[in-house]
């Protein structure tokens, strides 16, 4: 009795230990817990609901019934600037412990945890602010472009063999990454705690039992919400436990996952200034003008980099089946990588010519907007 009688404080502190609570900056709490989280589910992000809404991810606290998911959702920041660092689970001493997340002006270490949408481990891919507002990188994130506005496109390459769902970092099986330089920075900058609208999509999550892992066995019946505290209305994802390799593809937006397999995950960047603007003062015939240059250029380059990758797949089959020695094999292989990174350049270059066109056209109609209408003078 005196045994279960301690076990049962102990998993109650536990409970409330894992509650965020205030604090300067990303440090351990908990008490110890001897088995790691499970897995992270693979789910598919939400709709961004609104202008400057930043990304949650999910993940896996631990309360007095053991470990429970907690939704990935979309939430307002404290303030316009900053950025979300998610918390992890870090192994030391034999015991797991959570590590708090935060905002700040960037992004810290999170345990090199794959949690998607923007957040592969290292960094954030997710997007910026720039002036007061949020851009969303459309590669990653699920963004209504009819709705908001504030978006920009850089692929992101996916090294398929370091993808994974552990969800700790440390300890058998766990992550192997350390804090780098820039985190390190990062971890001494000003920092906000969880938002009380965060707080109450913990508490939330907590008192559902169908979040618990013992209940759902780390397959979460939701796993990501459009707003948070929302478990189970509309446009919910329900989490799966597949695998990792492809739930990357998963974490972008449909036609986002075809132009990638299109551009051979080579990274390429859409310039805000040739995306819609939300300045009431902009012209919308002009913005819509330079969305379709610039998507005629990236339909005319994704054409290119695919008849140049049909021709070089041809030669290297040719090469196969005449059985070519290693030496002419290297050869073929220089020769390509060559002629790739010439291509590579030429259409950077094509970009930056579009982008500084377009960016003198909106000079130019500012100026002329500027001017004076009329003929007339005004008389007192």
């Amino acid at each position: 009795m005196r045994i279960a009688r301690f076990v049962l404080s102990l998993a109650f502190a536990a409970g409330i230990l894992a509650i965020p609570a205030p604090s300067p900056a990303q440090v351990a709490v908990g008490v110890s817990i001897r088995i790691g989280p499970p897995a992270l589910p693979v789910y598919a992000q939400p709709f961004c609901p609104g202008p400057d809404y930043v990304w949650a991810p999910g993940y896996w606290a631990y309360g007095p019934d053991g470990y429970f998911w907690v939704p990935g959702t979309w939430v307002l920041a404290p303030e316009p600037g900053l950025l979300w660092t998610p918390g992890y689970w870090g192994f030391a001493e034999g015991a797991y412990l959570w590590h708090t997340g935060y905002w700040g002006p960037r992004v810290g270490f999170y345990g090199g945890i794959n949690y998607g949408f923007g957040y592969p481990g290292v960094g954030f891919l997710g997007g910026y602010w720039r002036g007061g507002h949020y851009f969303y990188n459309r590669s990653v994130t699920n963004v209504n472009v009819t709705v908001i506005h504030n978006v920009y496109e850089k692929r992101v390459v996916v090294n398929e063999r370091n993808v994974t769902r552990v969800s700790f970092n440390g300890g058998p099986g766990g992550i192997r990454a350390e804090v780098n330089r820039d985190e390190r920075s990062a971890e001494h900058e000003r920092h906000v705690s969880m938002t009380a609208e965060q707080n109450r999509h913990f508490e939330g999550a907590r008192g559902d039992r169908s979040f618990l892992a013992s209940v759902n066995h780390g397959r979460p019946e939701v796993a990501a919400t459009p707003r948070s505290g929302e478990f189970h209305g509309r446009g919910e994802d329900r989490g799966r436990l597949e695998d990792r390799g492809r739930n990357d593809d998963r974490n972008r937006p449909p036609d986002s996952r075809d132009r990638s397999r299109e551009n051979n995950g080579r990274e390429s960047y859409r310039p805000p200034s040739a995306r819609h603007s939300d300045n009431p003062s902009s012209n919308p015939r002009l913005e819509q003008k330079h969305e379709r240059d610039f998507d005629k250029m990236q339909r005319q380059q994704d054409a290119e980099r695919q008849k140049t990758q049909r021709r070089n797949e041809q030669e290297q089959q040719k090469l196969n089946r005449q059985n070519t020695n290693q030496q002419r094999q290297d050869k073929l292989q220089r020769r390509q990588q060559q002629q790739t990174d010439q291509m590579s350049r030429k259409q950077e270059q094509q970009t930056q010519k579009l982008q500084q066109r377009q960016e003198r056209e909106h000079q130019k109609e500012q100026r002329q907007e500027s001017k004076p209408h009329g003929n007339g003078h005004n008389r007192p």
